[in-house]
């Protein structure tokens, strides 16, 4: 009796395999697509004219890794989240939510510290670089606290060679795996009675 190829398994093993290959390819796209993101980025950081502080994430994608300054005229919380220094050192920083002179708010990091300590700040004139958020990391920094870390684009992963590896390596892998099922069940002569 000659055994034939399993048709619906057969067929739903080739479309995973499709769709994996497809999402690799994806990847791909997605790989230069984040080189030139990161490459804009890195030209962005090396330029000194400032920018308006944007008001939103869409507005911020625009000028991110860009020198602004805002007009803090009101604090109106600080807060202290982890952080690093300039140095690379962990520890925290403290981020204070402004209202600006035009009407808009700002979130701006002021600064880093070792431990948590109180901090006294009232606003005012703040230059730094805009970091995702969007918010201003100063530069320098505020309130008598050590020097952040500078927003860097190069910290940015771009993960997407190894994604479409994996997506690639996946198919090879169901592939294989289904061969290896068919061939047993083709060679298995079946029950003899």
């Amino acid at each position: 009796m000659i055994r034939r190829l399993p048709l619906v398994p057969t067929l739903l093993v080739l479309v995973a395999v499709a769709v994996m290959i497809r999402l690799g390819f994806w990847q791909l796209d997605r790989l230069h697509q984040k080189e030139a993101l990161l490459a804009r980025y890195a030209a962005a950081a090396g330029m000194s004219a400032e920018v308006p502080f944007p008001q939103t994430p869409q507005a911020a994608e625009a000028v991110l890794y860009r020198h602004s300054r805002v007009d803090c005229v009101k604090v109106a919380s600080v807060t202290t989240v982890a952080g690093q220094n300039a140095r690379g050192e962990s520890g925290l920083v403290e981020a204070a939510d402004c209202a600006l002179a035009d009407g808009g708010k700002a979130r701006v990091v002021l600064g880093w510290l070792q431990s948590p300590q109180p901090v006294a700040w009232s606003g005012g004139q703040v230059a730094g670089i805009v970091a995702p958020g969007p918010r201003l990391v100063a530069d320098p920094p505020q309130a008598g606290l050590s020097a952040n870390a500078v927003p860097d684009p190069a910290s940015i992963p771009n993960n997407h060679l190894s994604y479409a590896v994996q997506w690639f390596l996946f198919a090879a892998v169901a592939l294989v795996i289904y061969a290896l099922a068919v061939r047993k069940r083709l060679a298995d002569p079946g029950p003899r009675g």
